[in-house]
């Protein structure tokens, strides 16, 4: 039981540190490889096709661009 408790207490000091190295640098944790942008990947689906939830995600954020340039101030 006290090998329980003596790893959940690491393992509580760890998130307690990454939590004030959050707030300290206000940036989220990231992987160290690069992910799919290493790889020449630009997106997680790369189907010709994409289903029609991807689709509307998509048109949704090109709207959402297209609103960003419209009222840029500068």
């Amino acid at each position: 039981m006290s090998t329980f408790i003596a790893a959940f207490l690491i393992l509580l000091l760890f998130f307690l540190l990454m939590s004030i190295g959050y707030l300290i640098k206000r940036k989220a944790v990231e992987g160290s490889c690069g992910g799919l942008g290493v790889l020449g990947i630009e997106k997680a689906c790369d189907c010709d096709d994409p289903c029609d939830n991807r689709k509307r995600r998509m048109a949704a954020e090109a709207a959402r661009r297209e609103k960003l340039t419209k009222d840029r101030i500068i």
